[in-house]
């Protein structure tokens, strides 16, 4: 082994000297043994052995195996650097070919419960080191857990981890109807790990996406997979991960092959504005703002952003001077149409909010629920818009351009007249 790859000193290798937003991709999975941790790890070296600056952050609550899984043992956390105990550029274990590793065990929660006050230390060193990589990748924690949505929801790309064993895909189909009702509307990636070759990756891959298509409404992207592979599996009992294999063997081809493909989708997707430290700033932020308490000034460099991201609600982000459904559905169309105005030239965004309102329509249309009797004059007038499924089709059939507020003045103004 090189001496790169024995390199596993704490907080000795610092924070490279670099400017710019990194790509942020949440590898995350419905269920445990499906080998997230695996892939993650394999694909942070990999991109690392490419010249990236890399930084894997080890967001699983409970597990905590990315250090492990290298062979590495870190004396201090995440729960430290929030603590007060160290500053998180201590926390970084440098891994083989200059991989960069934050442990993070429980610290990630802490971090997301702490207030701006408390936080603000950790924030601001976070918003300047996370400028310092090319690629953040966080391998979350399984299933549903509070830390793990909000790490997806401040991510550029979720990617879930599934395998042909029918429990991952319904359990990771969960996830992301979890993740669709708390108002996620990015398009996550998929890899399918430890498929007996492409035919039957591509064929996981098609029931998934047609799953979620016709269930959510949500489309899925296909980034790659990982065949079924004794030397991976050996890799995990040996602490040597396949990446760290000669570029000629054909286990580390397979995440070569991977972070090419993943790379290649990133460079489609819109830029992000905000990353992890101003994530976690406006969540804090929104939750002093529900509990009434005093704000104090933003972070210098981190906290003035508000992020471009998608956040979950259900966890205290719901500002508390009004919440009733009536003004929750204006907030939200109101952060719809901000978003929208934000990103003027994007048509993938404008499709994305037009597919997801036609969705939302459809479902509603299908379900048919038994609506209370409403006073005159109010609720959906058929004399200005016809019947909703007759809204819908003309609805679909207009092109990205146009803004859903002016199709639907247009057609109020021509009944008008």
């Amino acid at each position: 082994m090189s001496d790169s790859q024995n390199d596993g000193a704490q907080g000795s290798g610092g924070v490279p000297d670099r400017t710019g937003r990194p790509d942020i991709v949440a590898l995350t999975g419905g269920k445990g043994g499906v080998g997230k941790t695996s892939v993650a790890v394999n694909l942070a070296l990999t991109l690392a052995r490419q010249g990236r600056r890399v930084l894997l952050l080890d967001a699983d609550t409970d597990l905590a195996n990315v250090s492990i899984l290298l062979g590495l043992y870190p004396t201090r956390t995440l729960e430290h650097a929030m603590a007060g105990e160290c500053r998180l550029a201590d926390v970084i274990q440098e891994g083989p070919f200059g991989l960069h590793i934050i442990a993070g065990a429980s610290g990630v929660q802490r971090c997301m419960d702490l207030d701006i006050g408390d936080a603000e230390g950790v924030l601001r060193e976070l918003a300047g080191m996370e400028r310092a990589y090319d690629t953040i990748l966080i391998d979350t924690a399984s299933g549903l857990r509070p830390a793990a949505l909000h790490m997806i929801a401040a991510s550029s790309l979720a990617c879930a981890v599934i395998t042909p064993d029918p429990a991952s895909l319904t359990d990771a189909f969960s996830l992301l109807r979890v993740l669709q009702r708390r108002g996620y509307r990015r398009t996550p990636g998929v890899v399918v790990n430890m498929a007996a070759g492409a035919s039957q990756a591509r064929s996981v891959y098609r029931r998934f996406a047609g799953a979620t298509r016709r269930h959510l409404g949500m489309d899925v992207d296909y980034i790659g997979a990982i065949w079924r592979d004794e030397s991976i599996r050996q890799s995990v009992e040996l602490q040597r991960p396949v990446a760290t294999l000669s570029e000629s063997d054909p286990s580390s081809r397979q995440f070569v092959t991977l972070s090419d493909q993943l790379l290649g989708h990133l460079s489609r997707l819109p830029a992000r504005k905000a990353g992890l430290a101003a994530y976690w700033y406006h969540r804090s932020r929104r939750q002093q703002e529900a509990s009434g308490q005093a704000l104090p000034a933003p972070a210098s460099g981190s906290a003035d952003a508000r992020p471009d991201g998608n956040v979950p609600t259900g966890h205290g982000t719901q500002v508390a001077q009004d919440d009733t459904p009536d003004a929750r559905c204006r907030a939200l169309f109101a952060d719809l149409e901000r978003l929208l105005s934000e990103q003027p030239g994007d048509a993938r965004l404008r499709q994305e909010a037009l597919r997801g309102a036609s969705a939302l329509l459809s479902r509603m249309a299908s379900s048919e629920p038994e609506l209370p009797s409403l006073p005159q004059g109010t609720g959906y007038s058929k004399a200005d818009f016809g019947s909703q499924d007759a809204l819908l089709e003309r609805l679909k059939s207009q092109p990205d351009s146009v803004r859903v507020d002016g199709f639907l003045a247009a057609l109020s103004n021509t009944a008008d007249e």
